[in-house]
């Protein structure tokens, strides 16, 4: 078997095998049980006594949503705060100025939603000051806010009937600190000894071959890599992200930062079976989300290795694949593979320019943050699918003649609209902002050129340039086509609102319908309920998922990465 093959098989294999018993661990952690990271225990308690927070009073979902959009409030307040001042700080050897506020609006936000879209640099736009103050702590707290809004609904769904949801700043502090803390930890000292400087020193200054001095950013970069990948932020402390020879330096650290992609996303799926005690649904969920991640790798990593048509074409060899936008010490199937695993999550980051990807991949990539629901972002990728669960009983239970019901809790009209205006918000935003860019793209050039014009790339690619970045933002991914100038009023701006709207109005339809499905009497099982546990409901809801969120995309495909595609 060609060993870049081998490589990817043995990645996937990895994260399926570990996600299990961490989906275990992690259901024990949020019930409250005995677990090994009791360790823990005295820094949690001096937490909860300086912010005078009992963990244990437990919170309707109208206050666990309060309590969540509160700390997202405060957060971005400091973000913007110190991302402006950042010039007169400390831990600043390479004397880095402040950001524009429009430029610090957009990265608090991107960094606040857990999207770290970066319309900058990481190198040479922020200091180490606020690599770690902001950067890598808002990857801490964000991730640990979609983990906790999740813990807060399988709380819900796993109660027979009840008004409270638990109690957000506790579900909130778990997640950091018996979770992400502990494995970041174990992933950060793998990268340190595979090269990934750890340090406060300013820019080395080196020699190239050829002659030419050279200066190298260096910096806390181990510090804040693993957290990156595990929270599915994806925000590089470098501006290439991990493509750069620092931040991703070897294949092993390929592997395990690839792999921590995808970890809490696939064991937050088992923690649900595990927590609501329904593990045949556990197990259903997870089986749909792997099949369409699996579909998209057995296409990005075979359309990557074959090579660009046009330079068969020139008669250019291309044994490696094709290379342009890639990694030579990495590869085309490890980055094919990646590409996959960051836009399935709402991770972002990149091994290889997307840009550079064949039409295929783009197109690939681009259906899985517009899909998004395919493992997703922590915590966040599995509410997603729980929002076309709820579509798909309703749906169901009208055709087979059957009360809707999930977990013997009847799903009614009230349920049902948030879901829909839950689902369709994501088509929406994307659609609607693509449709505005391309637009004054057309009839406001002199504005646009003004802003640098935005595209390198007319035609067809120059489109998906600007479908991929509202589709990027929607998704709470980050990534992008880098081929567009995105540092900009507009960009910045447009992105900003669309970040806010794609993260907060979600999150707080999904916990209502948790909070009122919880409320509502118990119904035992019986010969008339509909089993979403099987086989024919997985496909159902798959069905759903492709029809409602996918097909939305179809005609701006067409426009883009398919015309794009035949024309090659």
């Amino acid at each position: 078997m060609n060993t870049e093959i081998l490589g990817v098989v043995a990645q996937i294999v990895l994260m399926i095998v570990l996600s299990y018993p961490l989906g275990k661990y992690m259901a024990r952690v949020y019930k409250g049980e005995k677990v090994w990271s009791d360790f823990m225990q005295p820094v949690e308690n001096l937490i909860f006594r300086f912010s005078g927070i009992h963990p244990q009073e437990e919170m309707n979902w109208k206050q666990f949503l309060k309590a969540l959009l509160v700390v997202n409030l405060f957060w971005f307040i400091w973000g913007m705060i110190l991302l402006v001042i950042q010039g007169s700080l400390p831990l600043n050897p390479d004397g880095n100025g402040g950001q524009t506020v429009h430029q610090a609006f957009n990265t608090c936000i991107s960094f606040m939603v857990n999207c770290n879209e970066q319309h900058y640099s990481g190198e040479s736009n922020l200091t180490y000051f606020t690599q770690l103050f902001v950067i890598m702590l808002f990857q801490f707290i964000t991730a640990a806010t979609g983990m906790a809004a999740m813990a807060g609904i399988m709380k819900a769904l796993g109660e027979k009937t009840t008004k409270t949801i638990g109690n957000f700043w506790n579900y909130l502090v778990l997640s950091c600190t018996r979770i992400l803390l502990p494995l970041s930890l174990v992933v950060g000292f793998i990268l340190i000894t595979q090269g990934t400087p750890m340090g406060f020193d300013g820019k080395m200054e080196i020699t190239t071959l050829e002659g030419v001095t050279q200066h190298v950013s260096q910096g806390p970069a181990a510090a804040i890599i693993p957290i990156k990948q595990l929270g599915t932020n994806g925000g590089g402390y470098y501006g290439v992200n991990s493509s750069h020879p620092l931040e991703n330096p070897t294949y092993l650290s390929n592997m395990v930062e690839c792999c921590s992609i995808l970890i809490l996303p696939m064991a937050m799926v088992f923690a649900f079976g595990f927590y609501v005690k329904r593990r045949r649904l556990g197990y259903s969920i997870y089986c749909v989300m792997l099949a369409a991640f699996l579909i998209g790798v057995c296409v990005n990593v075979p359309a990557e290795m074959k090579g660009n048509p046009r330079m068969d074409a020139m008669g250019i060899a291309q044994d490696n694949g094709a290379m342009e936008g890639k990694e030579v010490r990495l590869g085309a199937g490890a980055t094919g593979l990646w590409s996959v695993a960051t836009t399935v999550t709402s991770n972002g980051s990149v091994n290889g320019m997307h840009d550079s990807t064949m039409p295929v991949s783009g197109m690939i990539e681009m259906l899985n943050m517009q899909i998004n629901t395919w493992f997703g972002g922590v915590g966040v990728g599995w509410m997603n699918y729980f929002t076309f669960i709820i579509i798909a009983v309703f749906i169901s239970g009208l055709m087979v003649g059957r009360t809707p019901e999930f977990l013997c809790h009847k799903v009614e009209a009230r349920e049902m609209k948030v879901a829909s205006m839950v689902a369709l918000l994501h088509p929406f935003v994307i659609l609607v902002g693509t449709a505005l860019a391309a637009y004054l793209y057309v009839h406001a050039p002199e504005w646009v050129e003004s802003e640098g014009g935005w595209l390198n790339n007319p035609g067809f690619h120059g489109l998906s340039e600007m479908l991929y970045e509202f589709t990027s933002v929607a998704a709470n991914n980050g990534s992008g086509f880098e081929g567009l100038g995105d540092n900009t009023w507009f960009w910045n701006i447009s992105c900003g609102i669309v970040l806010i709207l794609s993260r907060f109005i979600p999150i707080v339809g999904q916990v209502a319908i948790a909070g009122l499905l919880a409320q509502k009497t118990y119904i035992p099982e019986s010969a008339g309920t509909l089993k979403t546990d099987t086989v024919t409901f997985g496909v159902m809801t798959f069905a759903v998922i492709f029809i409602v969120a996918a097909l939305s995309f179809f005609p701006a495909h067409a426009l883009s990465t398919i015309a794009e595609h035949f024309s090659l």
